[in-house]
């Protein structure tokens, strides 16, 4: 589902609110999300599930064009943790 569809989605299921003030709240909360995650912080969606950052280490990546060795900077990455509410709900047998 792509963010568009899931905008769609959304406004359809809220009666009331046009397709425009859904999608500046999706976008607000996946502004929070990023901001908090760049501040160092944690994000947690009960039910879920929860997004935080891992710090990958500097080490020495290749070219895969040119085979040539490159220096990789260190960094982190942002990850998204299932809650345990989602992964029942997503292994539930089909109906």
């Amino acid at each position: 589902m792509t963010r568009s569809e899931f905008v769609a989605l959304l406004a359809s299921r809220l009666e009331g609110l046009s397709r425009d003030k859904v999608d500046q709240a999706v976008d607000g909360v996946f502004s929070c999300i990023a901001a908090g995650l760049a501040a160092g912080n944690r994000a947690e969606l009960r039910g879920i599930g929860s997004f935080g950052t891992r710090q990958h280490t500097a080490h020495q990546g290749r070219n895969p064009r040119t085979g040539q060795s490159v220096a990789v900077e260190a960094k982190r990455v942002p990850f998204f943790r299932a809650g345990k509410d989602l992964r029942e709900r997503v292994n539930q047998p089909k109906k």
